[in-house]
């Protein structure tokens, strides 16, 4: 398949143009990280930012950053740290979920995958989706026009939000180039309090007990037995399932906070809790984040979205229709991580039928290539005519990404 790896905006127009030419679609690359995620692209040429890389500006005082899409965000990262700042929404890095030739290596994606995907790690609750951290984009679209949208500050939507439109569109409606993004400073101070040996129900219980108490969580999880186990993080695995709960801030507060957790919840675990400093800590939610649990790529993964207080009901009613599933809660119950052997089909009707009652969305993020052809991937209720209609107006030829997010679409 020929690969185009235009190096400036223009370049991409002019592939653009010449695609549309030709009736050839695209298939827009970043890291191809995240390749596996969403419906196969059938496309005739591959379309690469691997050219279009690099920070442009960073002003840590305005906590405004700009880099072209293609950057690696191990790049974005350490420019960051220099100066004790991060993406408050922790973009995960997916680089080690999906099968191919470099399957396992470590791989971490683009600043523009992350936010054609809108992806976001355990902060999402208290900080937002990457979608409210993006703040403006110059792109080409699909008639091979080049535009932008947003600006370098908070506050500059004057009419439509393009950067919210583009943030999970998956590339299906233009192609970006630079990118704004806004950066928060790093929290001083970081520690994880660990409850052990809660069931499911008691830890979702638990969760949202921690979230509406004056405790200031910043990210609050629940790993079974089996998925605590997979952790290389030293007290994390030893006593069976865990439910963590993380506090940042300043040294004194953090201190006090986690003090109480323990205090508060030592009757419910029966005294069985420890306490992470920063360095487990980072590791604990890293491998949250990242998904270390299922990394093993001959299983089936679901992310399913529901109301906090439905997390675990729905864990359940997937572990009794699916065998062989294993599950994790992330959001305080609101995110249910939903794995099962590759062999079994990717279950659907299963997986969406135990969220029916409670409301929620399901995305199939992991699956062999039949079975994502087969199913529906993204939720299609009230949302493919609405993307369809998008598409129109972005990508009337459908050269762009293709079929990314619905058959035909």
């Amino acid at each position: 398949m020929e690969l185009l790896s235009p190096a400036s905006l223009e370049e991409a127009a002019d592939c653009v143009r010449a695609a549309i030419a030709d009736k050839a679609a695209l298939e827009i690359l970043g890291a191809s990280s995240k390749r596996g995620f969403g419906r196969p692209v059938d496309a005739a040429r591959q379309i690469t930012t691997a050219a279009m890389s690099g920070i442009i500006s960073y002003h840590p005082e305005e906590l405004v950053l700009v880099a072209r899409a293609g950057t690696h965000m191990a790049e974005i990262a350490a420019a960051l740290e220099e100066k004790n700042q991060f993406l408050a929404f922790e973009p995960p890095d997916f680089g080690k979920l999906y099968p191919g030739d470099d399957a396992g290596s470590n791989r971490t994606g683009t600043l523009g995958g992350i936010l054609a995907t809108n992806l976001s790690g355990p902060r999402r609750f208290k900080a937002g989706a990457a979608r409210d951290h993006f703040l403006g984009f110059t792109a080409v679209n699909g008639r091979g026009e080049i535009f932008k949208g947003g600006g370098p500050v908070v506050k500059n939507v004057t009419g439509y939000d393009l950067p919210k439109l583009m943030a999970g569109s998956f590339g299906t409606l233009a192609l970006m180039d630079e990118v704004t993004v806004k950066v928060l400073p790093r929290p001083e101070r970081t520690r994880t309090v660990l409850l052990y040996g809660l069931d499911a129900a008691a830890a979702n219980a638990a969760m949202t007990k921690a979230l509406t108490g004056p405790y200031d969580i910043s990210a609050a999880a629940f790993l079974p037995q089996i998925q605590a186990q997979s952790s290389d993080c030293d007290y994390v695995g030893a006593q069976g399932s865990v439910t963590a709960l993380r506090v940042e801030g300043s040294g004194p507060v953090v201190e006090h906070h986690c003090a109480a957790l323990r205090r508060d919840f030592a009757k419910d675990v029966g005294g069985a809790t420890e306490e992470l400093h920063s360095a487990n800590s980072i590791t604990l939610w890293r491998e949250i984040r990242d998904l270390h649990p299922f990394f093993d790529i001959d299983t089936i993964l679901w992310r399913i979205s529901v109301p906090p207080a439905h997390g675990a009901g729905v864990a359940a009613s997937c572990a009794i229709d699916i065998p062989g599933s294993n599950f994790l809660l992330d959001w305080g119950g609101g995110l249910v991580w939903l794995s099962s052997p590759a062999s079994g089909g990717a279950h659907a009707e299963q997986v969406r039928r135990a969220f029916q009652r409670c409301g929620g969305h399901a995305t199939l993020v992991r699956a062999p290539e039949a079975e994502r052809r087969k199913v529906q991937v993204f939720e299609a209720e009230g949302a493919r005519a609405l993307t369809e209609q998008v598409k129109r107006a972005f990508d009337p030829e459908r050269v762009l990404n293709p079929g990314r997010m619905f058959e035909g679409i």
